[in-house]
């Protein structure tokens, strides 16, 4: 190797990203997504505008209707309206569920009967429909069993749930988003910085430097890529500080997992800008081109959003040929569950983000021509 001309190809990388201010760039821009997508992305829905129709006006009503009061999941209101308009709140958006509490309510409790209770939910955005009406149906069922305890139908029961959540207890939207932002930000960050070095110097016309150098197509990737990665690799104890100390994110795992496979995920981060630099001969569409390779599968197929068990098909298969989905696994490992290497799964991903690496690297020294073409 031409260690002296590495160095000072090296050196030049360093000068160039201060003097153009990407530098700061480099550490804003990951910190700024985690700050803003952390605090911003709610799963969890509160005080879900509910309105309470009871016709029955009984004590088992009133018992039911209490349960949706005095919590931070439900704004409820109780009203005697009609039916259709109650609808049309729905409709004009003042309400977002309406619950009808029938006239024999009670009456058929008592009597071992049946009784059904109206629940309408706005649908336009299912996902939040799907948790409101969730939180109605536990309502309903917690109101339900307070009702056969005092009515002495529980004693009658064999079985009982003795329900816990495992890792997330206080079901925390930050426990459960901030680990795979990680994921996005050490994705997106790292692939800019890179998709911007070589094709910059085509732009520029330096490249010619590179044509005209003893240097081989290896050694001046690694010439251009280890000064971001000497900078990103910062990234990760940063992240790592603002999960746990700003969010509050517990750590449970071993942070030399955490360690180790980060730089393997910001390597593969920067062979992927790396190559979109190799193949493009213009920034914008170099940056832009990254940003749909990395913001559009970083979302979908990171397992913030969605698990990926849940996928099928197509989308299922596309998961898996994107690096975020198996690092983001170790993630959430070493932040919520602990197992560490003890896991199979952690340990057959760690070799899959190796591989990842060593492919695009490869990819991107055969794309890159050493001529003018």
């Amino acid at each position: 190797m031409k260690i002296t001309t590495i160095k000072a190809y090296m050196l030049k990388e360093f000068m160039e990203l201060y003097r153009t201010r990407l530098i700061v760039m480099v550490y804003l821009l990951p910190t700024m997504i985690l700050l803003l997508f952390g605090y911003g992305i709610r799963m969890d829905v509160t005080h879900a505008r509910v309105l309470i129709i009871d016709n029955d006006k009984s004590q088992y009503s009133n018992m039911l209707t209490s349960k949706f009061e005095h919590t931070k999941y439900f704004n409820a209101q109780v009203s005697q309206m009609d039916e259709q308009s109650a609808l049309r709140l729905i409709k004009q958006a003042k309400k977002d569920a309406i619950v009808i509490i029938p006239s024999s309510f009670e009456k058929r409790l008592l009597h071992g009967q049946k009784s059904e209770i109206g629940v309408f939910v706005d649908a336009s955005f299912p996902t939040r429909a799907t948790t409101i009406e969730s939180y109605i149906e536990g309502t309903v069922l917690d109101a339900a069993s307070e009702v056969a305890k005092k009515s002495g139908l529980a004693s009658k029961g064999l079985i009982t749930l003795n329900q816990r959540t495992l890792f997330n207890q206080a079901m925390r939207d930050e426990d459960a988003i901030v680990p795979g932002l990680i994921g996005l930000v050490l994705l997106v960050a790292p692939a800019i910085l890179a998709a911007l070095l070589i094709v910059k110097e085509k732009e520029k016309g330096t490249i010619f430097n590179f044509y005209a150098s003893p240097l081989s197509k290896g050694e001046f990737l690694f010439a251009k890529l280890f000064p971001a990665f000497l900078l990103h690799s910062a990234n990760i104890f940063i992240l790592f500080l603002l999960a746990v100390y700003v969010f509050s994110v517990p750590f449970r795992g071993s942070f030399m997992l955490y360690w180790l496979s980060s730089e393997l995920y910001v390597l593969i981060s920067l062979s992927i800008g790396m190559l979109i630099s190799v193949i493009t001969s213009r920034q914008v569409v170099a940056v832009v081109l990254t940003v749909i390779i990395t913001i559009i599968p970083g979302f979908l197929y990171s397992g913030i959003l969605m698990p990926i068990s849940s996928m099928v098909g197509e989308s299922y298969y596309e998961a898996h040929s994107f690096p975020v989905m198996y690092y983001n696994h170790i993630i959430y490992d070493t932040f919520l569950i602990g197992q560490g290497l003890s896991s199979e799964k952690n340990i057959l991903y760690l070799f899959i983000l190796t591989g990842f690496a060593v492919v695009l690297f490869t990819a991107g020294r055969l794309l890159l021509k050493k001529e003018m073409k």
